[in-house]
């Protein structure tokens, strides 16, 4: 078999995008021959528009339309090569997003992998407790700074009335030690601290005879 048709060529196998550079290459080529034939086309029709009517000009006539109709079918090879490029440049789109794609769900299973393998390391039993115990402790040091605030004043529960009745009783005692003192000649005990020393002194005896004399 091999001897009547000959092996399959050995190399890489053909890609879009080297097809659509082949096609771009055949485009370019016909584009040329194309601008070729119109220049020729220019030079017929400068020289028939000087030419009377008559045999030459007719002769002329036939040449150009000959190469009018080698330039069509030229124009019609580059739409067929540029419709060739068209599907293959969408086929070549496809292809990007779908291999787009496949790079994003990869990716996509590889970061799920991931999150379970860290997932599978959390125990949420443990950290409920560690929560529990956090707020415990919050609870404790809340009572402790209450604790250390807490006032020496007066305690709530005292009654007002028997506040009142002690200090009466205060002042009656005052008034009754402040009236034996005077009595005595004396000065009351709670006015000791007050009271200098130097005022209501008794006169020295030597010193008003001294004075009358």
């Amino acid at each position: 078999m091999n001897r009547l048709f000959g092996s399959a060529p050995k190399g890489p196998k053909p890609t879009l995008n080297s097809a659509i550079g082949n096609l771009d290459t055949r485009i370019s080529s016909v584009d040329v021959k194309i601008a070729s034939i119109n220049s020729e086309l220019q030079t017929y029709q400068t020289k028939i528009s000087k030419l009377r009517d008559g045999p030459g000009k007719t002769a002329l006539k036939q040449k150009a339309l000959k190469v009018l109709q080698r330039r069509k079918q030229y124009e019609a090879q580059r739409d067929q090569l540029q419709s060739q490029v068209w599907n293959m440049e969408q086929a070549q789109t496809l292809q990007d997003n779908l291999a787009g794609v496949l790079t994003t769900v990869d990716a996509m299973q590889t970061t799920q992998r991931a999150l379970r393998k860290q997932y599978g390391k959390v125990d949420l039993d443990r950290i409920e407790r560690m929560q529990d115990d956090m707020a415990d402790l919050l609870d404790v040091g809340n009572e402790i700074q209450e604790t250390l605030s807490r006032g020496y004043d007066v305690p709530d529960d005292v009654d007002e009335a028997e506040l009142d009745a002690e200090l009466e009783m205060l002042g009656a005692e005052m008034e009754m030690e402040g009236t034996a003192a005077l009595d005595a000649g004396g000065v009351p005990d709670f006015m000791k601290d007050e009271v200098p020393d130097f005022i209501d002194e008794p006169p020295e005896t030597s010193k008003v005879q001294e004075a009358a004399r």
